[in-house]
């Protein structure tokens, strides 16, 4: 009869960090508070863009194998892959005062009001740390009914990178959260922006690792639909619970159209 007792493995813990090494692999979170007035200060400088209302900057998820070869998610790195010319700014529904105070249309743009997506939306995929082997495209997909097996959770973790309310026009978060198998782990970096009257975006990546293969796989997926089209998926039995559905990231998710999908592969 084959055990079935889940592999050797370590989970750790101490202080802001954990981590659980397993066969070839090591996956790690840190998590801290929000960053201190300097190290906003030293953020602005290195990014460009006033940075959003909640930066969880010291934050970060990282995987690793033996080999060196590592990848992980922080805020900084996120918020570097924000749009900083402003060619993708979006104006809020009732922009009139917004207008008013922040005049991006004039050539004459004040220092202070730089131009940027100040929705924070990111294209972000993860690091890919130095002297780690790049991805290639692939067609493979991740294998979703082995994800759905329903196996030990031997690690789980999440991190918030950030999160801003626009102004009060509505939310833009990143969040990044990770599960550890026996066999294999899922991790999942997601984008949620809902700007209110306006647009609705989700922004994932999944990164899955084969731990008896040692084959990765990085799937990202960008969905988008407008507020509207959104709100009115709600269900008429339904009506009252609108403003909690349209603030939960998982339920607006499903409603959305994928733009773009790009599948990635490691074989370490």
């Amino acid at each position: 009869m084959q055990s079935q007792l889940p592999p050797r493995h370590q989970v750790s813990e101490n202080g802001s960090e954990r981590s659980i090494t397993i066969r070839n692999w090591k996956v790690k979170s840190r998590k801290l508070p929000i960053l201190s007035s300097k190290e906003i200060d030293d953020a602005n400088s290195r990014l460009g863009i006033p940075i959003p209302e909640m930066i969880f900057g010291n934050n970060e998820v990282r995987i690793e194998h033996a080999s060196g070869w590592a990848i992980k998610f922080d805020a900084l790195d996120a918020l570097d892959m924000v749009d900083k010319t402003g060619e993708t700014m979006l104006k809020v529904a009732y922009s009139q005062e917004w207008n008013q105070s922040r005049d991006t249309s004039s050539g004459d743009i004040k220092d202070v009001v730089k131009p940027y997506d100040w929705t924070y939306t990111t294209s972000y995929k993860g690091t890919v740390v130095e002297g780690s082997q790049p991805f290639s495209a692939t067609s493979d997909n991740i294998p979703l009914d082995k994800l759905k097996q329903p196996d030990p959770i031997l690690f789980y973790d999440e991190a918030d990178l950030y999160e801003d309310e626009l102004h009060d026009n509505g939310a833009s978060l990143l969040n990044v959260r990770v599960r550890v198998m026996p066999q294999r782990m899922l991790l999942l970096a997601r984008l949620f922006m809902r700007l209110d009257g306006v647009v609705c975006r989700i922004r994932d990546t999944r990164v899955y690792v084969d731990f008896e293969t040692d084959d990765v796989l990085r799937e990202y997926t960008a969905k988008e639909g407008s507020y509207d089209d959104v709100k009115r998926r709600v269900p008429p039995w339904k009506a009252e619970e609108t403003g909690v559905l349209m603030n939960d990231p998982m339920w607006v998710a499903e409603q959305l159209k994928v733009v773009e999908n790009i599948k990635e592969t490691v074989r370490l």
